[in-house]
């Protein structure tokens, strides 16, 4: 197994270029545009941690508090939901057929927590501004050539990164690691 590595920073002209590396996704083929979300988000990921500590500084500087608590319920959740994926047959069931009905129920399980201690703003602001950001980003942005490379090495496990780790906690890499495995037995069937 490769050792954990955070991917460089990329250029902000690769990031954020002109108009023409960005484009709509087409909302009726989902699994084209979970692909390019989960790509950009292996190929980005430091981009995108950076932008999300910044936005997380400014909120917090602004309510130390809530945004402590906010943390702490979302950190609370996300594990929770983890242990639930993977301990119990029926919610592993789940995740594995509906990864994006998953992902969107943890974040309402953290909101309606989140209400309950009255940080409703601060989470919205602190937490869930910078994914809207880093969704909107990867959505939008095209693949280019290099970006394609690095996700196949990691998909390869070749190399492994922490937006990895965690979208291999979410279900999101199973597909692309099953269609990689399939690719390589039928090329051991052929030689």
């Amino acid at each position: 197994m490769a050792k954990v590595e955070l991917t460089p920073l990329r250029p902000w002209d690769d990031f954020f270029p002109g108009s023409d590396r960005f484009a709509k996704p087409d909302v009726r083929d989902l699994p084209k545009w979970n692909n390019r979300v989960v790509n950009n988000l292996l190929y980005y990921q430091t981009n995108y941690l950076a932008m999300a500590v910044l936005v997380f500084l400014i909120v917090g500087f602004l309510n130390p508090m809530e945004m402590f608590m906010g943390m702490a319920v979302v950190s609370l959740v996300f594990l929770g939901s983890v242990w639930a994926g993977e301990n119990k047959a029926m919610i592993k069931d789940f995740k594995r057929q509906n990864p994006t009905l998953f992902v969107m129920a943890v974040m309402l399980a953290s909101y309606f927590l989140m209400s309950l201690f009255d940080g409703v703003m601060v989470f919205i602001f602190g937490i869930t501004f910078p994914l809207l950001l880093i969704f909107a980003h990867a959505s939008f942005r095209l693949r280019n050539m290099k970006n394609k490379l690095e996700n196949k090495m990691e998909g390869a496990g070749l190399k492994k990164s922490p937006i990895g780790i965690l979208l291999d906690a979410l279900g999101q890499q199973e597909e692309s690691l099953q269609k990689i495995q399939e690719f390589l037995e039928g090329k051991l069937k052929e030689g």
